[in-house]
């Protein structure tokens, strides 16, 4: 297999439509989005994400484009095909001045087998892409999308493209266009794996496959899969009889894949190679994993009776982490991104990560990070608060897209669990109180699922309502998103929902200070309310400021009013922020087995703005983030809330040993010791080990807990009474204990 790639620097031509027709040309970067190669080259501001600049890149929405490449052929001329990884989005193909083909989704590959298309030297590349905007215009809606839409208008829903783009409520208005992820040249191999995967589990381990080639010579080829994975290893070789079937694997005492904090996750890696007549023709790397995935769920709750968990290798996990949000408005960005942003999830101790239907579908770079450090991956396909077509054409386009997604990335580990959208059940129940109208999650999907992946299970919606939730507001979901009126964090909304499961949950933040100076202008940073800048950057283009005003709001519960100076009004909101986080993760952790998990939102801004993130777009860490990774760590003491005169102590155990220690609590200002003592407390789960009966309903203390597990030695704390908190005092012991 031969690939030679066509990124770099293409010729890029613009026309406006209307009746000016105004022509551009440029210079373009692949991959990358105009809108970038416009601020390059002058067109736009420099810098998009300053000020009120990302509002320019609006006049271009209309705009069609025309990239253009001239690239040296190769020395092959059978068995090529060209591949865009990801284009941006109703595009035509032209291959000297032939029409290759077309598309119309961004969030899957594109190819095209140019066989016998190729010119010795010189050829020309161009691609045609159209403004979705005017597509969109020019749709017919049924009265369901239009009567019933949700985030956006029904423009949303008319093209497979990032729904985000459109404006949401983390994310600026900003419709791209562009070739934004990589496009090149790929010479195959005259047989070769189309489709490859590992069925591991009940004792009947196999490995499916699908080869491309020749029906006239199949009796001459054969398949050898090698794998090894510490001291386990193991090699077959068998004929290929047929284009697709599978090969039986015998593995004794195999290592399994664990999350993190419960376990080691052993991959083990894998070498294949087809044969032909006894030569190697084609070979491929890759890994897979042993382990079982099992999601367990009732329909309804009462809060009581009823549950939903998710279970790796016949174990409950505790689910801890975040969701995952666009990285970029400019997604060809999302790649330099990854890094930094996957590792700051690590190192807070997330052991899922939820990918938002908001966005686009990552690239393998993060399911590999998630494989190899235990990092769970909940998967939603790409759709978002609104309402969809329920219409054949738009059904065959999911499928299109869903299979290839499936088939994309079914072999990662990490990856546990299918959701068919986020919170479209949701706004159904809100409309017309039938969600299981939508075929879109209940046929097309979860049969898409069930044809291309085996064992990983499939969520019709987040949360998923059915009709019977839709219709009863005695009843719950088992999974739900807590979002209230973002009003204070322990409010009853929060302290006693029935969900045993949390998917969404936050609380606003500002950014630190340098980051405010690198993105609002310097005349524009105070005052903070009443602000267009700090409106947009909430994140609203339409000059709305209740992100502004439930900020202020929040930290007013929290400490009684609101500082003077804006470096102040950052750190009182942080630290708000930081105990509600705290707070929602503590209940969850404490309540088990009722809760089984909290995956709040969100870690990382995908641009510069006030917003739930607890890292800034600048990778600066709020205070929030801090307080997550110490009480996201395998094992925690935390103290429930007060009840009946009575503070009653937790360890929480989420891992799958035992742990033994002791602990002693103490006041923060006065460091007298309150509480000490011994616990034991057995594997993955939490135990009430102490109650502390002597501070009253009005004390307003910090109480500061350390113990040693295990021989390791952790640290957490507590607020005790009623806010609001003194500000001043907060600050005091926050500098004092490093908080």
């Amino acid at each position: 297999m031969k690939r030679i790639s066509l990124n770099g620097i293409w010729n890029l031509k613009g026309k406006e439509q209307g009746l000016d027709c105004k022509t551009i040309e440029l210079s373009a970067t692949v991959p990358g989005v105009v809108q970038l190669d416009l601020a390059n080259a002058g067109f736009l501001p420099k810098d998009l994400l300053v000020g009120m600049n990302i509002k320019e890149t609006e006049k271009f929405e209309s705009y069609e484009w025309w990239y253009e490449k001239k690239f040296v052929a190769p020395e092959e001329k059978d068995n090529v095909f060209l591949v865009f990884r990801g284009v941006d989005c109703l595009a035509e193909y032209f291959l000297n001045g032939e029409k290759i083909g077309e598309s119309k989704n961004m969030f899957i590959a594109h190819e095209f087998n140019v066989s016998g298309k190729l010119l010795d030297g010189e050829n020309t590349l161009t691609v045609h892409i159209s403004s979705p905007i005017e597509y969109a215009f020019n749709q017919e809606y049924d009265l369901y999308n239009i009567a019933i839409s949700g985030r956006v208008t029904p423009i949303n829903t008319a093209i497979r493209r990032a729904p985000h783009s459109y404006g949401w409520d983390i994310m600026p208005r900003a419709v791209t266009s562009g070739l934004w992820r990589d496009v090149y040249l790929e010479v195959r191999d005259r047989f070769y794996f189309t489709q490859t995967f590992f069925d591991v589990g009940d004792g009947r381990e196999t490995f499916c496959y699908s080869i491309d080639g020749n029906y006239r010579e199949f009796k001459d080829v054969e398949i050898e899969v090698y794998a090894k994975c510490k001291d386990s290893e193991f090699t077959v070789r068998n004929p290929a009889k047929y284009k697709a079937g599978r090969i039986y694997l015998k593995i004794k005492n195999p290592y399994y894949w664990w999350p993190i904090g419960y376990g080691e996750q052993n991959l083990y890696d894998v070498k294949l190679k087809i044969f032909y007549k006894g030569e190697v023709v084609h070979e491929k790397e890759m890994q897979f994993a042993y382990r079982s995935v099992k999601l367990e769920y009732t329909e309804q709750t009462d809060g009581v009776h009823g549950y939903f968990r998710i279970k790796i290798n016949g174990e409950e996990i505790l689910c801890k982490g975040s969701n995952w949000v666009p990285l970029d408005p400019f997604h060809s960005r999302d790649k330099e991104r990854y890094g930094r942003a996957l590792s700051l999830a690590k190192e807070c101790g997330c052991n899922i990560l939820r990918c938002w239907g908001g966005n686009v579908y990552e690239d393998h770079e993060f399911f590999e990070f998630c494989d190899k450090n235990g990092i769970m991956v909940w998967q939603d396909f790409a759709m978002a608060c609104n309402n969809y077509p329920q219409r054949e054409e738009f059904f065959e386009e999911l499928r299109r897209e869903a299979t290839y997604i499936v088939k994309e990335y079914r072999h990662h580990p990490s990856l546990v669990l299918w959701c068919g959208d986020n919170e479209v059940d949701r706004y159904a129940q809100f409309f017309n109180g039938t969600p299981s109208l939508n075929k879109i999650s209940r046929e097309v999907l979860k049969d898409v699922v069930f044809l291309h992946d085996v064992g990983r299970p499939y969520l019709v919606s987040s949360p998923y309502i059915s009709d019977a939730v839709a219709k009863d507001k005695s009843i719950y979901p088992a999974e739900d998103h807590l979002w209230g009126l973002r009003k204070y964090h322990k409010s009853d909304f929060y302290k006693h929902h029935k969900s045993h499961f949390v998917s969404e949950i936050g609380c606003f933040g500002l950014p630190d200070i340098e980051s405010v100076n690198t993105f609002v202008t310097a005349d524009k940073k105070w005052p903070y309310q009443d602000n267009p800048e700090w409106a947009l950057h909430s994140t609203d283009q339409n000059n709305d400021t209740s992100r502004v005003r439930d900020t202020l709001y929040q930290l007013r519960q929290q400490f009684g009013k609101e500082p003077e100076r804006l470096e102040d009004i950052i750190l009182a909101s942080q630290f708000t922020q930081a105990e509600a986080y705290k707070f929602f993760i503590e209940m969850t952790r404490i309540k088990r087995p009722i809760r089984s998990g909290i995956i709040w939102w969100n870690l990382l801004d995908g641009w510069p703005q006030t917003s739930d993130a607890v890292v800034d777009y600048y990778f600066r860490k709020k205070r929030a983030y801090k307080y997550i990774k110490r009480v996201q760590q395998p094992f925690i003491i935390a103290i429930d809330e007060i009840w009946e005169g009575i503070y009653r102590i937790f360890a929480c155990n989420d891992t799958l040993k035992e742990v033994s220690g002791n602990f002693t609590i103490k006041d923060a200002e006065s460091e007298e010791i309150i509480y000490s003592g011994e616990f034991d407390v057995k594997e993955n789960c939490a135990k009430e080990i102490a109650a502390i009966k002597t501070i009253e309903f009005i004390d307003k203390k910090m109480l500061i807990i350390e113990w040693t597990a295990n021989g390791e030695k952790g640290f957490n704390h507590y607020l005790t009474g009623f806010a609001p908190y003194s500000f001043e005092w907060y600050k005091g012991i926050a500098n004092k204990y490093n908080l």
